[in-house]
């Protein structure tokens, strides 16, 4: 059996940022957006008053992960302090071997703390576990031994549990010399304030269009498959709300054409397409579709929250939604839309709860849609 704990073993085994089909963050040859947070760190290095610890902060899939790992190549690689005032970025030249090590979670001056895969249960740990804190002791416990900076990267901090985020604190607290903690996060106000207070926060933002037509066919090439076509990139990047993560998920889905049958479907409200709801439901609601039926509701929810949002500040909706969020009539329509997506919610958390019918809850969904456009579009 395979020991979770053992770097060689790690990358073997199913990890909890890694999408299917795609390599991990952690092996990506380029950085593409967020240049503002890589001269950040950069910056920091340079001026020789690095601090210890790093919250990476912001929204799923838009390089936290991948800047946190670039970053460490970039520290293991470096030796010791010299005339480094050229340095633009935190590039290292291809085939170096630090970036080998890292990709293969074998460098012995790195600690990656997330989630562990549990083999007697086949599946994730539903936190990062103070099994997985206490292998801070072990590492720091030995010498470093290539190299001056030791690295500790933990994926998706608002994971650890709380003896887990005990642990670290105290490392935290005092931390050794030439360590750099980084804190991946996605929910920083899950994370205790005690452990935010000891990190510099370093917020990353959505990537815009023209970073996304770059970043999205990156990942494909590294993951040694052909681009998609241009039209499918294209339908894709807006949906993706500057996510290369969630544009990955919506072109390996089918995501936008499944928002087109969607918004198509909309747009002929306060009439419904009894037809096109029945053969869309039967779609996503049948055995093996679970994937297409968490995304339709992912998509609507969003699409009503972007209708909702363009009516009310002018700004936000896409293409046809534009023409829908300017049928609302008055305010109170306006509020109407917005509560909408929450009985919607609400409904579709307890139909998973009690495994009720996939297909009732689409048509459920369409009828409120119906009823409420009855009532509030001109």
């Amino acid at each position: 059996m395979s020991d979770a704990t053992d770097p060689k073993a790690q990358t073997d085994l199913p990890e909890p940022d890694r999408l299917d089909g795609f390599a991990h963050p952690r092996m990506a040859p380029a950085f593409i957006g967020n240049a503002r947070a890589e001269q950040a760190l950069l910056t920091a290095y340079k001026s020789g008053r690095l601090p210890h610890a790093w919250l990476l902060a912001g929204g799923e899939g838009i390089g936290k992960a991948t800047l946190a790992y670039r970053f460490a190549r970039f520290l293991l690689s470096r030796v010791e302090d010299g005339d480094e005032a050229q340095l633009e970025n935190l590039s290292l030249l291809p085939g170096n071997r630090v970036s080998a090590q890292v990709a293969a979670l074998a460098h012995p001056n790195l600690l990656v703390l997330r989630r562990p895969w549990l083999p007697e249960r086949k599946r994730l740990a539903t936190a990062i576990t103070i099994a997985e804190a206490r292998r801070l002791r072990r590492f720091f416990g030995h010498t470093a031994g290539a190299g001056r900076w030791r690295v500790v990267i933990i994926d998706r901090a608002e994971e650890l549990n709380a003896a887990a985020a005990n642990a670290l604190l105290k490392n935290l607290e005092e931390p050794p010399p030439d360590c750099v903690f980084l804190l991946v996060c996605g929910a920083p106000g899950r994370l205790p304030v005690t452990i935010r207070s000891r990190c510099r926060t370093l917020r990353l933002s959505p990537l815009d269009a023209g970073e996304l037509e770059k970043a999205v066919p990156a990942a494909f090439v590294a993951a040694g498959r052909e681009p998609p076509a241009g039209d499918l990139l294209r339908a894709s990047i807006p949906l993706a709300e500057g996510s290369v993560g969630r544009a990955l998920r919506l072109l390996e889905s089918g995501g936008s054409d499944l928002y087109a049958r969607l918004i198509g479907l909309m747009t002929q409200l306060p009439e419904l397409d009894y037809e096109g709801v029945h053969a869309l439901a039967d779609e996503i609601s049948a055995a093996g579709a679970n994937e297409a039926y968490q995304l339709f509701f992912g998509l609507a929810g969003e699409a009503l929250a972007r209708i909702s949002g363009h009516a009310a500040t002018g700004e936000g909706a896409l293409g046809v939604e534009v023409e829908l969020a300017g049928r609302l009539r008055t305010g109170h329509a306006l509020a109407q839309w917005a509560s909408l997506w929450e009985t919607i919610q609400r409904a579709k958390a307890e139909a998973d709860a009690l495994n009720l019918d996939r297909k009732n809850l689409v048509l459920a969904t369409f009828f409120r849609l119906e009823e409420t456009a009855r009532e509030t579009l001109a």
